[in-house]
């Protein structure tokens, strides 16, 4: 099951079904007190994991944000739900933008998002569900679209978010990576590497998870 929300917040029955859906069926219970929180570059951008909406009206104040990217996509469920109502209230702007966890990161994904950063009002602040996979990839595509190195990319897929590299989500390490090997290393800026050199079906093809890592990543954590 994933979702119990019946798309409707203007009644009081209708949010208490959001609350529910978020809460018990898109596990925000654990994401209460457990943000994930940090900052990738101070006044700039910020990453989670799904905010409640009291967490998110505490990081507004606390970073000053001005925009909310959503890397879920349009879920259509509780949480969805409430921070886009949220963000309403707190006069953020909002983007969808999905982001992969498990697949070879989209070049036109990333082309969208690296427009998104260049006009978006900042400080803004991106979110995933556990803010480990998706969160650490928009985190380090912003690094190395900001000039930051491969290097310093990659600590923001890290275990200390949550992320595991040695699962399916460790193919985001190894698309830093490729660039690293083949445009970096070359002295090719990243954004020219992903429009001309950067193949998603040769990452595909090479990258192999970890059969326990990704038992435990995705059934026992149940990350999306």
């Amino acid at each position: 099951m994933d979702t119990i929300y019946k798309g409707d917040l203007s009644t009081k029955a209708g949010r208490r079904n959001a609350w529910i859906d978020a809460l018990f069926v898109d596990h925000a219970v654990l994401r209460i007190f457990w943000t994930n929180f940090h900052e990738v570059k101070a006044g700039r951008l910020y990453r989670s994991n799904h905010p409640t909406p009291g967490n998110l009206a505490v990081f507004t104040r606390k970073a000053g944000l001005r925009s909310l990217i959503n890397l879920r996509g349009l879920a259509k469920n509780g949480s969805d739900a409430l921070s886009r109502d949220a963000a309403a209230r707190l006069g953020l702007d909002f983007y969808d933008m999905a982001m992969e966890s498990r697949g070879a990161p989209h070049k036109d994904r990333i082309l969208r998002l690296a427009e998104i950063l260049a006009t978006m009002r900042g400080p803004a602040l991106i979110h995933c569900k556990s803010g480990a996979d998706r969160a650490g990839l928009a985190a380090g595509l912003f690094v190395l679209i900001e000039g930051g190195t491969v290097e310093e990319a990659l600590k923001q897929l890290s275990w200390r978010f949550g992320h595991i590299k040695q699962a399916k989500t460790g193919i985001l390490d190894a698309f830093f990576l490729t660039y690293q090997r083949d445009g970096e290393a070359r002295g090719k800026k990243f954004l020219d590497w992903v429009r001309e050199d950067y193949s998603e079906q040769d990452l595909r093809d090479h990258f192999k998870a970890n059969a326990l890592a990704g038992f435990i990543n995705d059934k026992v954590l149940g990350r999306e």
